[in-house]
């Protein structure tokens, strides 16, 4: 049996009450050490959560404010955001996607000669007083809890529009499935950024790799580039560069850094 389907039986074990590593083991007919390793690649999925001597499914909370956000991952967050400025050329035309991450790769872009689209209302007081930055407001409806605008209206404005690189945030990075987020009207302004775009930048620290726990999807191109703090030897990351994915590593408090045989490409 396959990891792959071995993890979705656990998965429905774990739904139906079993939670010992015995009882799941028996049931599988594998040994208990391939259920814990199993079962913690579940966890760092976030799917699960891990108890004494078993695992119970995870179950998410609403969704955090752009406040909470703000106060999650700082750290990581400027530094994806530190790696990511370096492939921004002046002159360039730029989609900026909401999310926190992106809004502190929005300040470094100060003093910059750049044309932004954005729909992410956060960073309006950071750019609009930039006297070398064309600042371009999708409309559409605000959603308050990620203060981004959505909607018919803002994906029409989007198909109206090209840019160099699209920077995109998301609540989780799947290998094979793309970017998930919690409302199907976020899922579809992303698909029109992306489609729109000569080059897709993921910006997302390593808490939202292989994170699934939202229920809509935006698919990625076959090429794009990925800004994590995750190391270059995780397995997520390894994943994702499998399925398209050019890793840059962002350092705590040096240089960026590419994953080991990665390499950027700044033309599609």
């Amino acid at each position: 049996m396959r990891s792959k389907e071995r993890r979705s039986l656990l998965l429905h074990a774990l739904h139906a009450g079993e939670v010992d590593v015995g009882v799941l083991a028996d049931r599988l007919a594998v040994s208990a050490s391939t259920v814990r390793r199993d079962l913690q690649r579940l966890s760092d999925e976030n799917a699960v959560l891990r108890t004494y001597g078993g695992a119970v499914l995870a179950t998410h909370g609403p969704e955090k404010t752009l406040d909470q956000r703000l106060e999650a991952q700082d750290l990581e967050k400027q530094a994806i955001a530190s790696a990511a400025v370096e492939l921004v050329k002046d002159g360039e035309t730029l989609i900026l996607d909401a999310g926190t991450t992106v809004l502190a790769f929005a300040r470094l872009l100060r003093g910059r000669r750049l044309r932004v689209i954005t729909t992410n209302l956060a960073l309006l007081p950071v750019l609009a007083n930039e006297p070398d930055i064309e600042l371009i407001v999708v409309g559409g409806s605000v959603r308050a809890l990620s203060m981004g605008t959505v909607g018919p209206l803002a994906i029409e404005c989007m198909r109206r529009m090209t840019a160099d690189r699209a920077f995109m945030s998301a609540d989780g990075v799947v290998a094979g499935r793309g970017l998930c987020e919690a409302s199907l009207d976020q899922a579809f302004v992303k698909s029109a950024m992306i489609e729109q775009s000569r080059d897709v930048v993921v910006l997302a620290d390593a808490t939202k790799l292989g994170r699934a726990e939202q229920s809509a999807w935006t698919a990625l191109p076959r090429s794009w580039t990925l800004v994590t703090n995750a190391g270059p030897t995780d397995e997520r990351v390894i994943a994702l560069a499998a399925s398209g994915a050019q890793p840059i590593i962002a350092q705590m408090g040096s240089a960026p850094k590419l994953a080991a045989g990665t390499t950027v490409s700044l033309q599609r």
